[in-house]
């Protein structure tokens, strides 16, 4: 089975840069539904809640040239909890929020299907990741994944990325002590995580530029 992803916010995917910041989107950028939502899904624009300083992570993140890229699994759509046509509507109103405050996110990677439908799309298999790369002409060895689950580290490390895990969705650090499978990195939440990479990434550039 292969993925479905939305043109939501895709803008300029024939620019070919070396790298990008693949999200995570519950947990990440809109609160978890986990534990308050009818079906534990956001099934609904009135169930997505931006979380605090989302907005501003991604702008800082555009503005210093970083392509950001969603991947996310959504299998309540396979069993029914919501549409398709439901998802594209959250993903409509989700992007056209970011782009009014000044961000923007390239394209949007969703896997509907449950685990024993066995696509190659759902996390942590890495088939969305490979997909973007595909089609958006994405180095995967020089990117990073953010994330807020085990699956999400597990995706972006098959994937080839280097991993960050954001504390502002399902899982703590102490669930991360248990995995086998950890993180490069572990932040607050995505405007955390987005300050370090930005920085991070200026000194690569100065260094780069020293050597030339």
């Amino acid at each position: 089975m292969s993925p479905t992803s939305s043109k939501e916010g895709y803008r300029g995917s024939r620019r070919r840069m070396a790298k990008a910041v693949f999200l995570d989107r519950d947990g990440v950028i809109n609160k978890d539904p986990g534990g308050w939502t009818k079906y534990e899904y956001v099934t609904r624009w009135e169930d997505f809640h931006f979380l605090p300083g989302v907005f501003e992570a991604l702008r800082k993140l555009n503005r210093s040239g970083m392509r950001t890229v969603v991947i996310s699994n959504q299998a309540g759509v396979s069993k029914g909890f919501f549409s398709k046509k439901d998802l594209d509507e959250v993903t409509r109103r989700m992007t056209g929020d970011i782009n009014k405050n000044g961000g923007n996110i390239e394209k949007v990677y969703y896997c509907i299907h449950k685990d024993e439908d066995n696509c190659n799309c759902r996390k942590p298999k890495a088939g969305l990741l490979e997909t973007a790369k595909q089609e958006l002409g994405i180095d995967l060895n020089n990117s990073y994944f953010i994330g807020d689950t085990r699956t999400d580290v597990m995706a972006g490390r098959l994937a080839g990325c280097r991993t960050i895990f954001v504390l502002s969705g399902k899982a703590t650090e102490e669930d991360v002590k248990k995995w086998d499978e950890k993180p490069d990195y572990v932040f607050k939440d995505l405007l955390d995580a987005a300050g370090w990479l930005i920085k991070k990434e200026e000194r690569k550039a100065r260094r780069a530029r020293d050597r030339d």
